[in-house]
């Protein structure tokens, strides 16, 4: 091995990443869930978060009786007769487990000392918006009027979407998949098939073996991303308002860095029952965490510190700066740091512990 010549090595190199690409596009389900499924998430969550004025409250009013006093009295029931909340007359039994069910908002009715009472979760956003909309109908009914004039300002701008927010997060969970799923999950049916042991026959190095997948994932990253974002901008005119090149080189680095997680991950074992745990093990903690459909800042501030330090974490907010913000190079440097020292640590690990057989 130690005489071949060089130029055989490349040529061999050369041979496999070719292997390996066709490989992948022999595979329906790879392609499926590297173009098809990403797409589908987009169309789903971006339909049901799309731009549209917001449902009126829904507000149940009791039929029956509490202590001889009516549900509401005929004034303020004639004040809820309005376009901004939606009324369901039930008995309050019936309110109250459509109320659980969240099938209602808020439950009004007339307490014995005159006062109006209003039933609703206060967990739930959609309660408490609701019980302050249908206080302020019920108030201005009666005859409130407002101190001050207001006026409203609703015009939102480029990059304010859910789609915008959701988009260079699916781009994120679609590289970080294809990557631990196209080369941990590879290597190891490699090795469950004893094919490891012919190449390491052969004169490649481990370096060129591991090389040849991070090479033929390389060659996908850029129909993929430019997939995702076209997808975006024709069917949600999702703009990227920041650099192109930039953006792919990010999404270069994404890829490069959870390549080296699958290295890690396939380095020794032979089992793809055990890949397939390790990999699911990283995985959808950061789906969850990291702010792929939705942002990590509802979770307690306390843990913003290590979800920021999660791969998947910086990889999101640096395509969303990109992409909304129109951030540059060094506004985007710490996210950047952060993938490079988790790719470069995990890789040397990968390759030190990396096993023929």
């Amino acid at each position: 091995m130690a005489d071949t010549p060089p130029a055989r090595r490349k040529s061999a190199l050369g041979t496999l990443i070719l292997a390996r690409i066709r490989m992948f596009l022999r595979e329906p389900a790879v392609i499926f869930w590297v173009f098809a499924f990403p797409a589908i998430l987009a169309v789903a969550l971006g339909t049901a978060f799309r731009d549209r004025p917001p449902e009126p409250p829904r507000v149940g009013v009791p039929t029956d009786l509490t202590n001889g006093v009516a549900a509401l009295a005929s004034q303020r029931l004639q004040t809820l007769d309005s376009d901004r909340v939606t009324l369901e007359r039930a008995t309050r039994q019936e309110l109250a487990d459509k109320l659980r069910k969240g099938a209602i908002d808020v439950i009004v009715e007339d307490a014995p000392d005159g006062s109006i009472a209003y039933h609703f979760d206060p967990q739930r956003a959609e309660g408490r918006m609701s019980r302050l909309v249908v206080d302020d109908v019920i108030q201005r009914g009666l005859g409130r009027q407002d101190a001050a004039s207001v006026r409203e300002v609703t015009e939102l701008p480029k990059g304010a979407r859910y789609i915008d927010f959701l988009l260079p997060g699916l781009i994120a969970m679609n590289l970080m998949g294809s990557a631990l799923w196209g080369v941990g999950y590879g290597m190891v049916q490699e090795r469950s098939k004893k094919l490891m042991r012919r190449f390491a026959t052969t004169p490649l190095t481990r370096t060129q073996f591991l090389t040849s997948y991070i090479a033929s994932r390389l060659v996908f990253l850029a129909v993929e991303v430019a997939f995702l974002v076209g997808f975006g901008a024709l069917v949600f005119d999702v703009t990227i308002q920041g650099s192109l090149p930039l953006l792919f080189g990010v999404a270069l680095l994404g890829v490069l860095t959870f390549t080296g997680f699958a290295v890690l991950c396939a380095a020794r074992t032979s089992s793809v029952e055990v890949v397939s745990g390790f990999i699911n093990a990283l995985t959808l903690p950061m789906w969850l965490l990291s702010g792929t459909f939705f942002s990590y800042e509802r979770f307690p501030e306390a843990f913003h510190p290590i979800i920021k330090l999660l791969p998947l974490t910086a990889l999101n907010d640096a395509l969303r700066a990109i992409t909304n913000e129109g951030a540059g190079l060094v506004a985007i440097a710490p996210q950047l740091a952060t993938l490079a020292g988790w790719g470069l640590l995990t890789f040397l690990l990968g390759v030190r512990l990396f096993r023929w057989r």
